[in-house]
Protein backbone atom coordinates (compact mmCIF):
# COMPACT_ATOMS: atom_id res chain seq x y z
CA UNK A 1 0.00 0.00 0.00
CA UNK A 2 1.07 3.44 -1.14
CA UNK A 3 1.84 5.79 1.67
CA UNK A 4 0.52 8.99 1.78
CA UNK A 5 1.90 12.48 2.10
CA UNK A 6 0.74 15.72 2.75
CA UNK A 7 4.07 17.67 1.83
CA UNK A 8 6.37 16.30 -1.10
CA UNK A 9 9.40 18.65 -2.12
CA UNK A 10 12.18 17.17 -4.20
CA UNK A 11 15.44 18.59 -4.82
CA UNK A 12 14.38 22.06 -4.34
CA UNK A 13 16.66 24.93 -4.82
CA UNK A 14 16.94 28.76 -4.61
CA UNK A 15 19.70 31.18 -4.66
CA UNK A 16 19.93 35.24 -3.73
CA UNK A 17 23.00 36.48 -6.22
CA UNK A 18 25.73 34.28 -5.09
CA UNK A 19 24.51 32.52 -1.77
CA UNK A 20 22.77 29.19 -2.06
CA UNK A 21 19.87 29.51 0.86
CA UNK A 22 18.26 25.92 -0.24
CA UNK A 23 20.35 23.23 -2.09
CA UNK A 24 18.76 20.28 -2.87
CA UNK A 25 16.38 20.15 -0.49
CA UNK A 26 13.82 17.25 -0.32
CA UNK A 27 11.01 16.42 2.57
CA UNK A 28 8.17 14.24 3.04
CA UNK A 29 5.54 14.70 5.36
CA UNK A 30 3.13 12.16 6.30
CA UNK A 31 -0.70 13.43 7.88
CA UNK A 32 -0.27 13.04 11.57
CA UNK A 33 3.23 14.07 11.87
CA UNK A 34 5.36 16.40 13.18
CA UNK A 35 8.75 17.43 11.10
CA UNK A 36 11.27 19.55 12.68
CA UNK A 37 13.85 21.28 10.45
CA UNK A 38 16.31 22.35 12.58
CA UNK A 39 19.83 24.40 12.12
CA UNK A 40 21.07 27.48 13.02
CA UNK A 41 20.34 31.03 11.65
CA UNK A 42 21.01 31.03 8.00
CA UNK A 43 20.85 27.46 7.54
CA UNK A 44 17.95 27.58 4.95
CA UNK A 45 14.98 26.52 7.23
CA UNK A 46 12.66 29.59 6.74
CA UNK A 47 13.60 29.63 2.65
CA UNK A 48 12.97 25.98 2.40
CA UNK A 49 9.68 26.70 4.35
CA UNK A 50 8.61 29.91 2.22
CA UNK A 51 9.03 27.69 -0.92
CA UNK A 52 6.68 25.03 0.01
CA UNK A 53 4.15 27.85 0.99
CA UNK A 54 5.05 29.49 -2.45
CA UNK A 55 5.91 32.56 -1.16
CA UNK A 56 8.79 32.15 -3.21
CA UNK A 57 9.49 30.39 -6.65
CA UNK A 58 11.85 27.82 -6.29
CA UNK A 59 14.89 28.03 -8.84
CA UNK A 60 14.64 24.36 -9.78
CA UNK A 61 12.90 21.33 -8.32
CA UNK A 62 9.41 20.15 -7.42
CA UNK A 63 6.94 20.75 -4.67
CA UNK A 64 3.58 19.67 -3.97
CA UNK A 65 0.86 20.00 -0.50
CA UNK A 66 -1.98 17.45 -0.59
CA UNK A 67 -1.13 16.48 -4.17
CA UNK A 68 -1.54 19.82 -5.65
CA UNK A 69 1.51 21.43 -7.75
CA UNK A 70 2.72 24.08 -5.90
CA UNK A 71 3.80 25.92 -9.29
CA UNK A 72 0.97 25.23 -11.17
CA UNK A 73 -1.55 24.89 -8.46
CA UNK A 74 -0.68 27.42 -6.36
CA UNK A 75 -3.77 28.88 -4.63
CA UNK A 76 -5.13 25.11 -4.46
CA UNK A 77 -2.27 24.44 -2.56
CA UNK A 78 -2.20 27.28 0.03
CA UNK A 79 -5.96 26.76 0.87
CA UNK A 80 -4.79 23.23 2.38
CA UNK A 81 -1.99 25.04 4.40
CA UNK A 82 -2.27 27.21 7.54
CA UNK A 83 1.30 29.00 8.13
CA UNK A 84 2.84 30.68 11.12
CA UNK A 85 5.36 32.87 10.21
CA UNK A 86 8.38 33.75 13.37
CA UNK A 87 7.30 37.35 13.80
CA UNK A 88 3.83 38.19 15.33
CA UNK A 89 2.06 39.44 12.23
CA UNK A 90 -1.29 40.11 13.06
CA UNK A 91 -3.26 43.17 13.41
CA UNK A 92 -2.43 44.59 16.61
CA UNK A 93 -5.41 46.99 16.78
CA UNK A 94 -8.02 44.21 16.24
CA UNK A 95 -9.04 41.95 19.20
CA UNK A 96 -8.19 38.16 19.06
CA UNK A 97 -11.67 37.34 17.39
CA UNK A 98 -11.30 40.01 15.08
CA UNK A 99 -7.93 38.54 14.10
CA UNK A 100 -9.38 35.44 13.35
CA UNK A 101 -12.84 36.41 11.45
CA UNK A 102 -10.45 38.40 9.12
CA UNK A 103 -8.48 35.86 8.07
CA UNK A 104 -11.42 33.57 8.00
CA UNK A 105 -13.19 35.92 5.54
CA UNK A 106 -9.57 36.29 3.64
CA UNK A 107 -10.34 32.50 2.78
CA UNK A 108 -14.40 32.72 1.72
CA UNK A 109 -15.19 31.45 5.16
CA UNK A 110 -19.12 32.70 5.75
CA UNK A 111 -20.26 33.65 9.33
CA UNK A 112 -22.12 30.47 10.10
CA UNK A 113 -18.88 28.82 9.25
CA UNK A 114 -16.33 30.87 10.65
CA UNK A 115 -18.07 32.23 14.27
CA UNK A 116 -18.74 28.21 15.65
CA UNK A 117 -14.79 27.07 14.40
CA UNK A 118 -12.93 30.35 15.61
CA UNK A 119 -14.78 29.80 19.03
CA UNK A 120 -14.01 26.20 19.16
CA UNK A 121 -10.07 26.68 18.07
CA UNK A 122 -10.05 29.63 20.97
CA UNK A 123 -11.25 27.45 23.52
CA UNK A 124 -8.72 25.12 21.79
CA UNK A 125 -5.83 26.78 22.44
CA UNK A 126 -6.53 28.56 25.83
CA UNK A 127 -7.78 32.00 24.68
CA UNK A 128 -11.59 31.46 24.49
CA UNK A 129 -11.28 34.51 27.92
CA UNK A 130 -9.49 36.73 26.15
CA UNK A 131 -11.52 36.92 22.76
CA UNK A 132 -12.26 40.49 23.05
CA UNK A 133 -8.93 41.51 24.23
CA UNK A 134 -6.70 43.83 21.66
CA UNK A 135 -3.83 41.71 20.19
CA UNK A 136 -1.20 44.30 21.07
CA UNK A 137 -2.30 43.44 24.46
CA UNK A 138 -1.39 39.90 24.30
CA UNK A 139 1.94 38.38 25.71
CA UNK A 140 4.32 36.83 23.36
CA UNK A 141 2.92 33.35 23.88
CA UNK A 142 -0.17 34.39 24.17
CA UNK A 143 -0.18 35.84 20.37
CA UNK A 144 1.50 32.56 19.16
CA UNK A 145 -1.61 31.52 20.09
CA UNK A 146 -3.33 33.33 18.36
CA UNK A 147 -1.37 32.53 15.32
CA UNK A 148 -1.71 29.26 15.52
CA UNK A 149 -5.69 29.90 16.09
CA UNK A 150 -5.58 32.25 12.67
CA UNK A 151 -4.11 29.26 10.69
CA UNK A 152 -6.25 26.72 12.09
CA UNK A 153 -9.53 28.14 11.27
CA UNK A 154 -9.62 26.79 7.51
CA UNK A 155 -8.90 23.49 8.91
CA UNK A 156 -5.79 22.63 6.95
CA UNK A 157 -4.19 19.76 6.27
CA UNK A 158 -0.56 20.90 6.17
CA UNK A 159 0.83 23.21 8.81
CA UNK A 160 4.12 25.38 8.15
CA UNK A 161 5.26 26.77 11.85
CA UNK A 162 8.64 29.03 11.59
CA UNK A 163 10.64 28.57 14.58
CA UNK A 164 6.92 29.20 16.39
CA UNK A 165 8.12 29.72 20.20
CA UNK A 166 10.97 31.72 19.79
CA UNK A 167 11.60 34.22 22.27
CA UNK A 168 8.84 32.82 24.76
CA UNK A 169 9.16 31.32 28.01
CA UNK A 170 9.86 27.23 28.77
CA UNK A 171 6.03 27.02 30.33
CA UNK A 172 4.96 28.35 27.03
CA UNK A 173 6.71 26.61 25.13
CA UNK A 174 5.78 23.43 27.12
CA UNK A 175 2.11 24.63 26.46
CA UNK A 176 2.19 25.40 22.74
CA UNK A 177 3.69 21.55 21.81
CA UNK A 178 1.03 20.22 23.96
CA UNK A 179 -1.20 22.05 21.31
CA UNK A 180 0.56 20.38 18.53
CA UNK A 181 0.47 16.97 19.58
CA UNK A 182 -3.35 16.90 20.26
CA UNK A 183 -3.68 18.44 16.92
CA UNK A 184 -1.68 15.85 15.11
CA UNK A 185 -3.89 13.30 17.04
CA UNK A 186 -6.97 14.17 16.36
CA UNK A 187 -8.32 13.38 12.99
CA UNK A 188 -9.72 16.00 10.35
CA UNK A 189 -13.17 16.73 10.17
CA UNK A 190 -13.27 17.90 6.53
CA UNK A 191 -16.46 19.99 4.84
CA UNK A 192 -19.05 17.55 3.74
CA UNK A 193 -18.54 17.78 -0.15
CA UNK A 194 -14.57 16.99 0.45
CA UNK A 195 -14.59 13.91 -1.06
CA UNK A 196 -11.72 14.13 -2.73
CA UNK A 197 -9.44 16.91 -2.50
CA UNK A 198 -5.95 17.24 -4.27
CA UNK A 199 -5.85 13.32 -4.99
CA UNK A 200 -5.89 12.80 -1.64
CA UNK A 201 -9.28 11.27 -0.15
CA UNK A 202 -11.31 11.20 2.98
CA UNK A 203 -10.30 7.59 3.93
CA UNK A 204 -6.64 9.34 4.44
CA UNK A 205 -7.60 11.42 7.00
CA UNK A 206 -4.91 11.05 10.12
CA UNK A 207 -4.44 14.22 11.53
CA UNK A 208 -2.59 17.26 10.10
CA UNK A 209 0.81 17.07 8.78
CA UNK A 210 2.89 19.53 10.65
CA UNK A 211 6.58 21.00 9.13
CA UNK A 212 8.35 23.01 12.35
CA UNK A 213 11.47 25.05 12.93
CA UNK A 214 12.94 25.00 15.63
CA UNK A 215 16.30 25.78 17.36
CA UNK A 216 15.67 24.35 20.32
CA UNK A 217 16.92 20.50 20.84
CA UNK A 218 14.54 19.83 23.40
CA UNK A 219 11.82 20.53 21.28
CA UNK A 220 13.49 18.63 18.09
CA UNK A 221 13.33 15.73 20.22
CA UNK A 222 10.01 15.66 20.12
CA UNK A 223 9.51 15.87 16.37
CA UNK A 224 8.64 12.28 14.74
CA UNK A 225 11.34 12.89 12.26
CA UNK A 226 14.02 15.72 12.19
CA UNK A 227 16.09 17.07 9.35
CA UNK A 228 19.63 18.90 10.27
CA UNK A 229 20.21 21.90 7.57
CA UNK A 230 23.20 23.69 7.22
CA UNK A 231 24.32 25.79 4.36
CA UNK A 232 21.01 25.35 2.50
CA UNK A 233 21.28 21.15 2.48
CA UNK A 234 19.54 18.64 5.17
CA UNK A 235 22.86 17.06 5.93
CA UNK A 236 20.76 14.02 8.05
CA UNK A 237 17.14 12.84 8.38
CA UNK A 238 15.69 10.19 10.81
CA UNK A 239 13.93 9.86 14.02
CA UNK A 240 15.68 11.30 17.15
CA UNK A 241 16.19 7.72 18.19
CA UNK A 242 18.13 7.25 14.92
CA UNK A 243 19.94 10.38 14.61
CA UNK A 244 21.36 10.06 18.32
CA UNK A 245 22.55 6.17 17.89
CA UNK A 246 24.81 7.46 15.50
CA UNK A 247 27.11 8.29 18.93
CA UNK A 248 25.99 5.58 20.81
CA UNK A 249 29.11 4.81 22.90
CA UNK A 250 31.14 7.72 21.90
CA UNK A 251 29.99 10.51 25.03
CA UNK A 252 31.36 10.73 27.89
CA UNK A 253 30.10 13.26 30.39
CA UNK A 254 32.55 14.44 32.74
CA UNK A 255 31.68 16.75 36.11
CA UNK A 256 34.62 17.66 38.73
CA UNK A 257 36.37 21.17 38.93
CA UNK A 258 37.97 23.57 38.05
CA UNK A 259 36.25 23.44 34.87
CA UNK A 260 39.26 24.89 32.50
CA UNK A 261 41.52 22.23 34.12
CA UNK A 262 38.90 19.32 32.73
CA UNK A 263 38.55 20.91 29.77
CA UNK A 264 42.27 20.82 28.56
CA UNK A 265 42.99 17.52 29.64
CA UNK A 266 40.00 16.26 27.43
CA UNK A 267 41.26 18.46 24.69
CA UNK A 268 44.99 17.00 25.48
CA UNK A 269 43.67 13.43 24.71
CA UNK A 270 44.33 12.31 20.44
CA UNK A 271 41.27 10.27 20.56
CA UNK A 272 38.80 13.08 21.98
CA UNK A 273 36.92 14.65 19.09
CA UNK A 274 35.37 17.94 20.83
CA UNK A 275 34.33 18.76 24.09
CA UNK A 276 31.43 20.74 25.11
CA UNK A 277 30.55 22.19 28.25
CA UNK A 278 26.66 21.89 29.03
CA UNK A 279 25.93 23.47 32.49
CA UNK A 280 28.33 22.52 35.10
CA UNK A 281 29.45 19.40 33.06
CA UNK A 282 31.12 18.66 30.30
CA UNK A 283 30.07 16.15 26.82
CA UNK A 284 33.28 14.80 25.71
CA UNK A 285 32.76 13.23 22.16
CA UNK A 286 35.60 10.33 21.69
CA UNK A 287 36.65 8.28 18.47
CA UNK A 288 34.46 5.55 18.06
CA UNK A 289 35.28 2.28 20.01
CA UNK A 290 37.69 4.32 22.39
CA UNK A 291 35.96 5.54 24.93
CA UNK A 292 37.32 2.81 27.12
CA UNK A 293 40.97 4.19 26.29
CA UNK A 294 40.11 7.45 26.88
CA UNK A 295 38.59 7.01 30.14
CA UNK A 296 41.38 5.63 31.68
CA UNK A 297 43.55 8.17 30.49
CA UNK A 298 41.92 11.39 31.42
CA UNK A 299 41.57 10.32 35.47
CA UNK A 300 45.09 9.78 35.09
CA UNK A 301 45.39 13.25 33.28
CA UNK A 302 42.97 15.25 34.99
CA UNK A 303 44.49 14.15 38.61
CA UNK A 304 48.35 15.24 37.27
CA UNK A 305 46.74 18.49 35.97
CA UNK A 306 45.45 19.28 39.54
CA UNK A 307 41.72 18.60 38.99
CA UNK A 308 38.91 16.33 40.51
CA UNK A 309 36.78 14.02 39.12
CA UNK A 310 33.56 13.68 40.67
CA UNK A 311 32.32 11.54 37.17
CA UNK A 312 33.23 9.99 34.37
CA UNK A 313 31.14 8.05 32.88
CA UNK A 314 29.75 7.31 28.77
CA UNK A 315 26.70 8.74 28.51
CA UNK A 316 23.47 8.84 26.28
CA UNK A 317 24.16 11.22 23.54
CA UNK A 318 21.84 13.94 22.76
CA UNK A 319 20.76 15.92 19.64
CA UNK A 320 23.51 18.55 20.82
CA UNK A 321 26.00 16.47 20.37
CA UNK A 322 24.84 14.79 17.05
CA UNK A 323 24.05 18.29 15.70
CA UNK A 324 27.39 19.67 16.53
CA UNK A 325 29.53 16.33 15.07
CA UNK A 326 27.37 16.20 11.98
CA UNK A 327 28.52 20.29 11.63
CA UNK A 328 31.82 19.56 12.16
CA UNK A 329 31.53 16.91 9.88
CA UNK A 330 29.88 18.76 6.73
CA UNK A 331 32.84 21.56 6.98
CA UNK A 332 35.33 18.45 6.38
Amino acid sequence: MNETFFIEAENLTKHFGEVRAVDGVSIRVKPGEIYGLVGSDGAGKTTTMRLIVGALKADSGECSVCGYDVKKHIEDARSQLGYLSQRFSLYEDLTVLENIRFFAEVRGLKPDEWLPRSLEILDFVGLANFKDRRAGQLSGGMKQKLGLASALVTRPRVLLLDEPTTGVDPVTRQDFWQLLIRLVSTPLHLPPNSENLGGVSRRDEGGVAVLISTPYMDEASRCNRIGFMKSGRIIAEGTPWQLRDRLTGRVLELRGSPLNVLRRAAHSDPDVEDVQAFGDRLHIRVREKKADDVLSRLKSRIRSAGGTIEDLRVTSPGLEDVFIALSEASNE
